[in-house]
């Protein structure tokens, strides 16, 4: 009687990366496994009128959130791995137009795999795009716009519409006095797409209005051992991952996990103050 061999484990480097979960303490997992526990999906029950709104941001340890102009520098790959986790796990990611253009935004879920684990999951294929945009002005050269698969909305007070490409494009405008109202976008993201969860992956200026506008539940902080220093340019200090006014008062964060993985951490904040949308 034959029996058959057990296929050979892939080589070392393209193994996922194992993370040490600190706090709650538990036994170590894999990026997919965080998220699987996190059960995301259940979150859209605890806001009513809009999505479950969730910051993913990473930074340097003294607080820098980009490096020659782009946020990509700063991860290892467990943070990559990571942020394709909860990429696979939500309904929609939202990012502001300038985000997407700099850091040359394509698919959402490139790899089929993926697609495949969030179908059991019960999500679309492929997550809702949101683009936040003011004037449709920077939009143009960004890939996932030349993308037949991708399901995009962009978000913006304009009454302007993009040239018809290769995405499938439908338009939120919620303006008010010539401004984006953060609050109705999500509200009609929620209504009208079905939204029930929301990964935010900036950039600052996106977070700050969120964040003012009490919109946003958790934020998961990639934490990079690095220290990249940098003196204003041109009188603007270099970004961190909230930019704009002050918030007054202070969000108040709530740590809720920690996880590790080559010195790399990531943390998981619950935002203490929120809309009145969520229930309590």
């Amino acid at each position: 009687m034959s029996v058959k061999a057990e296929p050979d484990p892939p080589p070392a480097d393209q193994r996922p990366r194992v993370f040490s979960r600190l706090l709650p303490p538990g036994p170590a997992a894999t990026a997919e496994q965080i998220v699987e526990d996190l059960a995301l999906g259940d979150r859209g029950a605890i806001t009513v009128a809009r999505p479950y709104l969730m910051l993913n941001m990473v930074s340097t340890a003294d607080g820098r959130a980009t490096l020659g102009g782009r946020s990509g520098p700063i991860g290892n790959r467990a943070d990559r791995e990571h942020f394709h986790a909860l990429r696979g796990a939500v309904d929609a990611v939202m990012v502001g137009a300038e985000t997407a253009r700099v850091e040359r935004y394509g698919r959402i879920i490139p790899e089929q795999s993926r697609r495949r684990l969030r179908q059991e999951r019960g999500l679309s294929e492929e997550p809702l795009a949101c683009i936040v945009s003011a004037s449709l002005s920077s939009l143009a050269d960004i890939p996932l716009l030349a993308e037949p698969a991708a399901r995009v909305v962009i978000v913006t007070p304009s009454q302007s519409s993009l040239p018809v490409g290769g995405a499938h494009v439908d338009y939120v405008r919620t303006g008010r006095d010539g401004q984006l109202d953060l609050g109705a976008a999500l509200k009609e993201l929620h209504d009208r797409f079905g939204a029930r969860t929301l990964l935010c992956e900036g950039g600052p200026h996106l977070n700050s209005g969120l964040l003012t506008a009490g919109l946003v539940d958790e934020l998961f902080l990639s934490l990079s051992p690095m220290l990249a220093g940098g003196d204003p340019v041109h009188g603007d200090p270099p970004l961190r991952i909230i930019a704009g006014a002050e918030l007054d008062p202070p969000v108040e964060l709530e740590l809720l996990a920690v996880a590790a993985s080559d010195s790399q951490l990531f943390l998981r904040y619950g935002v203490r103050a929120s809309a009145p949308e969520r229930v309590s």
